[in-house]
């Protein structure tokens, strides 16, 4: 349930001058799932004790993050049986809502963008030019001009992110036929005020971000040449970044400055609060089992495992 053994499918398992230099690893993580596992399963262990967060004010963000072909969209958007980790979430968080609707006035407002190429753009209203990154007073984050939607019924959104995903920018390559070549956030934003008129000023406000990454493979393995290999040079330039920042924020005390590079790529930028601060993190890290993407998956168990590491001071 918590280990991960790769095995190298060149290697030779007499070959006893090789032995000590085996590169078969062992990776231990918080959870692991198998080929059998159902999404209700992913979703139950990993995003359900998020929604109770958000409402109480609290940022979460939920990554999915591996090579092309070994299923991050299907994690998160699913199909219409099979619903991924956007729908079981707000379903859940409607649900929660609803609950304290007594006490609490709130809404919930979302957005699904796109960076390609480092540009911006609305999924939900295609046809807007690129959006800017701007800061505010507080310095918190905002994209001017973006449609934001309010609505609480989860069917309604299962349309809009459905007809959003379409818009996505997907191009084939040689290792998947749809490979999306942009990362995909949703974000929802929670806002809540006691219906009490005492305490008539506090209000609570919960992020929380489901990004659906851009595959991270290396250019080799999808034989990409001109504007893909462009595309490809953009797609693992914000995967570095949220690298970076990964790297340094997990390495706090350490001998390195506490200086962390948010500003390197727009994700990083835009994920800034969910990266560090009062927030909780879960990264989904997919794997193909395949013996050709043999390095893929070195290099994606690698990256998550030292996600793994980073401590959030709130």
């Amino acid at each position: 349930k918590q280990r991960v053994i790769l095995m190298d499918p060149s290697e030779d398992p007499d070959d006893i001058l090789r032995a000590n230099r085996s590169r078969e690893k062992t990776f231990v993580f918080d959870m692991v799932f198998d080929h059998r596992a159902t999404q209700e399963e992913v979703y139950v262990s990993t995003t359900k004790s998020l929604i109770e967060g958000v409402i109480s004010g609290y940022n979460a963000t939920i990554f999915a993050y591996g090579p092309t072909g070994t299923g991050k969209t299907y994690t998160m958007l699913g199909t219409d049986c099979e619903p991924g980790i956007y729908i079981r979430t707000l379903e859940d968080l409607f649900k929660a809502l609803e609950a304290t609707a007594k006490e609490m006035d709130y809404t919930v407002s979302m957005s699904y963008l796109e960076i390609y190429n480092e540009v911006i753009r609305d999924l939900l209203n295609p046809s807007s030019e690129f959006l800017e990154l701007r800061e505010d007073s507080r310095g918190s984050i905002q994209i001017a001009g973006i449609t934001e939607v309010s609505t609480t019924n989860a069917q309604e959104i299962m349309q809009l992110l459905t007809k959003g995903n379409k818009q996505r920018t997907q191009e084939p390559t040689a290792a998947n036929k749809t490979s999306s070549r942009s990362h995909a956030v949703l974000q929802v934003m929670v806002t809540q005020k006691s219906r009490r008129q005492a305490i008539g000023k506090e209000t609570r406000i919960g992020k929380l971000f489901m990004v659906d990454l851009a595959g991270s493979e290396r250019a080799a393995q999808t034989q990409n040449r001109g504007k893909r290999m462009k595309e490809g040079a953009h797609i693992n330039r914000s995967l570095l970044a949220l690298g970076n920042c990964i790297n340094a924020l997990s390495e706090k005390g350490g001998s390195r400055a506490h200086f962390v590079n948010f500003r390197d790529s727009k994700l990083t930028r835009l994920l800034k609060d969910s990266l560090g601060g009062n927030s909780r993190t879960v990264m989904i890290a997919h794997i193909s089992p395949a013996s050709t993407s043999f390095e893929e998956s070195r290099m994606t168990l690698i990256y998550a495992y030292r996600a793994k590491n980073i401590k959030t001071q709130v």
